[in-house]
């Protein structure tokens, strides 16, 4: 597995890896399949910002993605934060493709002149919560009842881990 820069044709699979989370877990708190334009306004403007949009690459296939991007907005005082994403295809996790993913993102951040990577995991979700801990994060916060979806309420916890120590 290689993990590499996304380029433009790979964004219908990091679509449908996308629109697969949003429609079975509560990893993303959305409800409904996103179209493959709001993907590539995505994409094109994590790089017009000059963030990086990762891939794992297993043989030509795209198994696996992450990102960041602005935590907070863009407010100035919070330029040094940024906050990650990454989401692995069902039936490949727990198999190491989102330890790549996020591996090759905290040198990217730390080089970019970040100091803080947060990330936001739904409390629920235990596998995600352990894979942060033996990737260094922090867990920082527990907001109560902050979300909906599936028709109960969702609890979600805040992950940080500093890049440039």
């Amino acid at each position: 597995m290689l993990v590499r820069p996304a380029d433009p044709t790979d964004l219908p699979a990091i679509l449908a890896i996308y629109n697969e989370v949003i429609a079975t877990s509560t990893a993303v708190y959305a409800f409904d399949p996103v179209p493959l334009e709001e993907r590539t306004a995505w994409y094109e403007a994590r790089r017009a910002l000059g963030y990086p949009v990762l891939v794992a690459d297993d043989g030509g296939a795209v198994v696996g993605f992450s990102s960041f991007g602005d935590w907070r907005g863009a407010w100035p005082g919070y330029r040094h934060t940024v906050e990650h994403s990454v989401h692995v295809a069902a039936g490949l996790r727990g198999r190491g493709v989102g330890s790549a993913l996020v591996g090759a993102l905290l040198p990217l951040a730390r080089d970019a002149g970040k100091h803080v990577m947060v990330g936001a995991v739904d409390a629920a979700n235990e596998p995600s919560l352990r894979f942060h801990d033996k990737l260094g994060f922090e867990r920082v916060g527990h907001f109560r009842e902050v979300g909906r979806k599936f028709d109960r309420w969702l609890d979600l916890v805040f992950v940080q881990r500093v890049v440039d120590a």
